[in-house]
Formats: structure tokens, C-alpha cells, sequence
């Protein structure tokens, strides 16, 4: 398999620990989102949203499909190697998981996407103090929500094992803390992450960890 991932995209970060923890092999493709790569013809013709993550299955019964958007490739990695589990099958379980990943990648990670960000500067005039405010303020509300839906007395967000929702809320929390976003009303989602990084598959998906990271100064 093929990962066309950005080493500080979150949504790449969710696929990478997903494949990760199926102890999946895969090549990392790098897409520099800075840059403008994303916007290459090449890789259009891949992904015509111009975004991260795709997912090229080179071999099996699937081979030579291409999947795009993280939760679809998630659920399809799930679904096809379903050890560990990260979607739960008892529905009402399944429903409580889904709200909690939904709550970052339906209600901030949208707001929080690098095209807004941009396009605040460019279209809006926001200057960078507008632009991160906004940031925090989006990621602020949606983890205020967070922190009621998760389990307070478990290491992970519904029990001992990460699932998807672990792995939505580690990879935004990453970001939250690259905008600075006070985290002192949130201790169960601070404690998850902990967890989630005590484990060596999301570890080693973290940006830091991936071959295209850079330091920024």
C-alpha cells in the first residue's frame, strides 16, 4: 500500500496509526500541503479533492483502488483487517465512538482545515493573531464538547484498547497544542493522549516520526 499523507496533516496522522496498529505495511508518500503539492495535476487525477490522505491498495482483491478521506479509509481498513478492532460492532457502542471521532473530524477539524486558514489571510484580510484565534476558538468549543463524551475512568476514550475515536482525538490534540490552545479544562482528553502515545503504533505515527517532517522555527 501506498500512504500519500502530510507529515502534520491530522487526518494523515489518524490513517497512520490506524495501519499502525493492523501492523499493516505501507510507503509513505509525502505531500507538501505548504507548498502546493496537493494541487498537482498528477495528484488531482489520485485525489480530486487535493487533500491528504490517499490510500493505494497495490495488491489483494482490491488492488489498484484508491481511497481518499480519512474516516472512509479507516472504516475500509477496519473492515478489511479486523484486528484490532477500532469501530466497535454493538451498535450503541459503535454510535458512541462515531459521535466522539465525528466531534473532531465533522465539527473542527473542517474549521481548522489549512485551505481556511488560508483563506482567511488571503480573502478576509485575518491577520496572524485573527488566524490563530480563530483556531483556538474552534478547537477550544469542539473539545469542550469532547471531554463530556469520553470515559473519565478508563485509559482510552471508551475502554482499554484505542479506537478510532483515540485516534481523532490524539492527532487534534497534536494541533492544539501547535496553536497553543489551554488544555487545563480538559483532563480526560490530556490523559487519552497520554495513553495514545504510551503505545508504540501511534507513536510511530506521530509528524514527528514521518519521513517528511521539518523543524519549524
Amino acid at each position: 500500500m501506498k500512504l500519500y499523507s502530510y507529515w502534520r496533516s491530522t487526518t494523515s496522522y489518524r490513517v497512520r496509526a490506524a495501519l499502525n496498529l493492523k501492523g499493516l505495511t505501507y510507503e509513505t508518500v509525502p505531500v507538501d500541503l505548504v507548498a502546493g503539492a496537493q494541487g498537482d495535476p498528477a495528484y488531482k487525477a489520485l485525489n480530486p479533492g487535493a487533500g491528504v490522505p490517499t490510500l493505494v491498495i497495490e495488491d489483494g482483491p482490491d488492488q489498484g483502488t484508491v481511497l481518499t478521506q480519512s474516516m472512509a479509509i479507516i472504516d475500509y481498513i477496519d473492515a478489511t483487517w479486523p484486528t484490532p478492532h477500532l469501530i466497535p460492532a454493538d451498535p450503541l457502542a459503535r454510535a458512541r465512538v462515531l459521535a466522539a471521532a465525528h466531534t473532531v473530524a465533522m465539527d473542527i477539524h473542517p474549521v481548522n482545515n489549512l485551505r481556511v486558514v488560508k483563506a482567511l489571510g488571503t480573502q478576509f484580510a485575518a491577520s496572524a493573531d485573527a488566524k490563530k484565534a480563530w483556531m483556538r476558538h474552534w478547537m477550544f468549543e469542539g473539545f469542550t464538547a469532547l471531554e463530556r463524551q469520553v470515559s473519565s475512568d478508563a485509559p482510552f476514550a471508551f475502554g482499554d484498547a484505542p479506537n478510532l475515536a483515540d485516534l481523532c482525538i490524539v492527532s487534534q490534540m497534536y494541533n492544539a497544542l501547535r496553536w497553543d490552545v489551554p488544555l487545563d479544562a480538559f483532563p480526560n482528553l490530556t490523559q487519552i493522549t497520554e495513553n495514545c502515545l504510551a503505545v508504540p503504533a501511534i507513536a510511530a505515527a506521530h509528524p514527528d516520526n514521518q519521513p517528511d517532517a521539518k523543524e519549524i522555527t
